[in-house]
């Protein structure tokens, strides 16, 4: 645009506060520049040699700030002069500043070993108007200038923080730049300052599709120009990649959608345009050329020209995009940077949007020269829509997915569902952002991108959509890699909505989805909803030895087997496919095949090394929940161990034991085997203080003994335990040899007044040392279900009837026999139902949450929480009512 230099500088005068201001310090250069001397009005900007660094480096940028914008206005420097003079000027302000630092630091030393990386518009030569810069800062350990006693980050960081302190700071000649440090690697954890080889291995190894992108401008921009250069060069294969997979192309396709979608509110065209962000603005005209740069460059390194216009010429020289675009995106480029600059000249701020108001809007439109805002806007409007026609055919064929527009993404989820729109967004464009260490690579955004509809969806018909996403970024965030997740979810969108109801309802379950995702990888065949088969087939499957696996990884692969199958019968009962009862029961043969599968495996490595010892070997006894195969998904498994034979004898391996240390040693080994962690995690926690003498006792003894112990010195609790004692592990002959003593043991004649006796102060000791957790701890609440249990082994020892293990049956029985009313087996039914699935969805024993009431409800077979609750109270009268009626007896 032509005009006169005078009356340029009147529009100026008028229009521009800041311009006005420094044009009343700065007399000096508004003279030249209306003599149309740009050359003379620059150099008396020129650098002083004013010891106060800050200061100097201030009154120059005022200066050249001034001269600038006045010859722009006056049509005497073309926008690619304007940009580079700010540009140049934005490096001899670092040079000047990090040599002031160093040289306060270490006087006389030689500034070197500290170099400033220019990003964005600085790096390109490009700089705004009124820009602040995007520098990363790095240095080099071995050759920064240091005091003696610093150590090299120290020094760095405060030579770093200094520099900042001389460019930001602010006196009556303004401030030299803003200056963000967020573009280096990590900036929350990060010093401001990283070493030359971390910066590297980071670039080389974890940097974000973004960071790609922005490399395409860096530049060693001031400080030690050689550190800078060898930087850039050690990361140029992470910017340039000669081979373009999938994964990159489709990397290219989101940053182009994140561009298009963002900032929604600036995308219409008219006052509030925001000219940088909004549809057909800079940043569309910006990422065209970076995008076919990033495309082709890798293999042609003339597309690698860092500044806009140059890549858009190189590109349309090459071929990659058609000249006539390339001609009309440079014009676009040019006028639209232009009328930036115009509105950060008026009070010096880095804005780009257009005034709203009319007033502001004529104001910035008689600045640049016409007539008024609507004027401005007609000069505007064929170029915004060019620019966003041609932009548009980037991504031609777009599927649909989820917006990037914050607004948008909220309507989305408020339509999905979601209570708190604001907060899932933020979630969300967290992922995309790839701050989570499983969202760092373009595949995990991929995938991310791909399942989001989905899962959006899947989440949002959740009782409690906000509290669901949560959990799921928990897992997330936990992940090496989003991937698996991503596609398995994507692929089986089913699958989503379980998810959606275990993030929701079962704490416990999304604690091991967090763990071990690949958890749903058995949920995918349908006959995960089957109950488990019976104890033989499962033990096959768990014990099952892949080809060259040794004892440790058969471990492993155990606990992702009953991973896998507790985590299904889990998401059974979420899912109401599954009484809590059957679950119990599934939870019981899982836990019986991976003992069976795991000592057989123990076993054999362990007669490898010892031998045999003569007679029928081991057998275990299970006792407690697992005795009365009905097991929550946090029981732990009560165990004895015995053996068979003399315990005089030896064993005949390379390394013979006496059968007594032969058996506790392996003992020990299958307690190991049940609960020690893998890679894959724990298994169960074994609890062996069931066994003759407790914790005092041999782990393991001989059949002899145990038929001794319990004849002659065990307590009444321990016979009670015996109850639902059944042998779990061991030859049949030896099993069956097992099962007579707890036969015999349990119907031997007792005097009923001791055993009422010791049953009545047994659970008057336990409701005072153990008292229940609170109203809904099943268990040990008055009328729970210890009181049903020491009520049903009372009956059982005291008429020597009805020895079954399985508590429900022996209800049963002893209710057929009129020993007990009916009505305690429907009261334990409850309670079990209850005590199955608070565990799952309340694991702390506390009330369930609101949103999870009504599941526990249906669960346990009421149509609602109020029935449910009416239930409780009439199945704890029901068994407060037998508890005292048989201990008063």
């Amino acid at each position: 645009m032509k005009t006169t230099a005078p009356i340029a500088i009147d529009r100026a005068l008028a229009h521009a506060p800041f311009l006005r201001r420094a044009a009343e310090q700065r007399p000096e250069i508004v003279e030249r520049i209306a003599d149309q001397d740009v050359a003379g009005a620059l150099a008396l900007c020129a650098p002083t040699d004013d010891a106060d660094v800050g200061r100097a480096l201030r009154r120059e940028r005022q200066g050249l700030s001034l001269a600038v914008a006045l010859a722009d206005l006056a049509g005497l420097m073309p926008f690619e002069q304007v940009v580079a003079t700010l540009s140049d000027f934005a490096d001899r302000a670092l040079d000047r500043a990090i040599a002031a630092a160093i040289e306060e630091r270490t006087p006389g030393e030689k500034p070197q070993g500290f170099a400033v990386l220019g990003l964005g518009k600085h790096g390109s030569r490009e700089l705004n108007y009124s820009s602040d810069i995007d520098p990363i800062l790095i240095f080099d350990p071995q050759t920064l200038p240091r005091r003696e006693r610093d150590e090299p980050i120290e020094a760095a960081v405060r030579i770093g923080k200094r520099v900042v302190e001389l460019l930001q700071h602010r006196d009556a000649a303004g401030y030299v730049f803003r200056v963000d440090l967020r573009l280096r690697p990590s900036p929350e954890a990060t010093p401001i300052v990283l070493p030359v080889e971390a910066a590297i291995s980071y670039y080389e190894s974890s940097a974000l599709p973004w960071e790609r992108a922005a490399f395409i401008r860096a530049r060693a921009a001031a400080g030690d120009i050689a550190l800078g250069e060898y930087f850039l060069s050690a990361i140029r294969p992470f910017v340039w990649r000669r081979a373009l997979d999938y994964g990159a192309l489709r990397e290219i396709r989101s940053l182009t959608r994140r561009i298009r979608d963002h900032h929604s509110q600036g995308q219409s065209f008219g006052p509030g345009f925001d000219l940088k962000r909004g549809r057909g603005g800079i940043r569309e005209i910006e990422f065209f050329a970076q995008i076919h740069q990033l495309i082709h460059g890798g293999r042609e390194p003339a597309l690698r020209a860092p500044a806009t216009l140059d890549a858009l010429a190189a590109l349309a020289a090459a071929g990659r995009i058609d000249p006539a675009e390339a001609e009309t995106l440079a014009a676009a480029y040019r006028l639209e940077r232009t009328i930036e600059h115009r509105l950060q000249m008026v009070e010096d701020q880095q804005t780009h949007s257009l005034p709203r108001q009319a007033e502001a809007l004529d104001n910035v439109a008689q600045l640049h020269g016409v007539a008024d805002g609507a004027a401005l806007l007609d000069l505007l409007r064929p170029t915004v829509d060019a620019v966003g026609r041609i932009y548009d055919g980037l991504d031609e064929g777009r599927a649909e997915g989820l917006s990037h527009d914050a607004a948008r993404v909220e309507a989305a989820l408020a339509d999905a569902g979601f209570a708190d729109p604001a907060s899932a967004r933020a979630r969300i464009e967290a992922w995309r952002s790839g701050g989570s260490r499983a969202l760092r690579s373009p595949a995990a955004r991929e995938a991310l991108e791909a399942v989001l509809p989905g899962l959006v969806a899947a989440l949002g018909h959740a009782p409690d959509a906000n509290a669901a996403l949560n959990r799921f970024d928990d897992i997330v965030s936990r992940l090496p890699s989003a991937v698996p997740l991503f596609r398995l979810l994507e692929a089986r969108p089913a699958l989503a909505r379980m998810v959606a109801d275990v993030l929701v309802h079962a704490p416990t379950l999304a604690d091991a989805l967090g763990r071990r995702p690949t958890l749903l990888d058995g949920l995918i065949d349908a006959s995960a909803f089957n109950p488990p088969p019976d104890v033989p087939a499962l033990a096959a499957e768990i014990g099952r030895r892949e080809a060259d696996d040794d004892y440790q990884m058969l471990l492993d692969r155990a606990r992702q087997r009953v991973g896998e199958k507790r985590f299904a019968l889990g998401v059974q009962l979420i899912e109401r496919v599954s009484d809590p009862l059957d679950v119990a029961a599934g939870y019981a043969r899982v836990a019986e095949a991976a003992l069976v599968a795991l000592v057989d495996a123990t076993v054999a490595e362990f007669e490898a090394a010892h031998g045999r010892v003569p007679g029928e070997g081991l057998v275990i006894l299970a006792l407690g929940r697992l005795g009365g195969a009905a097991l929550t998904h946090a029981s732990d498994l009560d165990l004895i161990y015995l053996f068979d034979g003399d315990h005089l004898a030896e064993s005949d391996g390379p390394k013979p034991l006496g059968a007594t240390q032969y058996y506790n040693r392996l003992a020990q080994r299958v307690t190991a085997a049940l609960s020690v962690p893998t890679a894959s995690g724990p298994l169960y926690e074994v609890d062996t203080r069931l066994r003759p003498s407790g914790a005092q006792g041999l782990l393991a003894v001989s059949m002899d003994s145990f038929a001794q112990y319990q004849r002659d010195s065990a307590w009444t609790w321990e016979h009670m335990a015996l109850c639902r004692a059944r042998p779990v592990y061991g030859r049949p002959q030896a099993r069956a040899a097992a099962a007579a003593i707890i036969e015999e043991t349990l119907r031997r004649p007792r005097d009923p007044a001791a055993l009422l006796a010791d049953a009545v102060k047994m659970r008057g000791d336990m409701a005072k040392h153990k008292p229940p957790s609170g109203p809904f701890d099943v268990k040990l609440i008055d009328g729970g279900l210890v009181d049903c249990e020491f009520t049903v082994h009372v009956q059982q020892l005291r008429n020597a009837t009805a020895f079954d293990p399985r508590l429900r049956e022996a209800i049963r029985m002893l209710a057929d026999d009129g020993l007990v009313s009916p009505a305690l087996g429907d009261a334990y039914a409850l309670l079990a139902r209850m005590l199955v699935t608070f565990r799952l969805v309340s694991p702390q024993g506390g009330e369930p949450l609101p949103v999870s009431r009504a599941l526990v409800a249906e669960a346990c077979g009421q149509p609602d929480w109020d029935a449910l609750l009416a239930a409780y109270e009439t199945a704890r009268a029901t068994v407060r009512a037998e508890w005292a009626r048989v201990s008063a007896a």
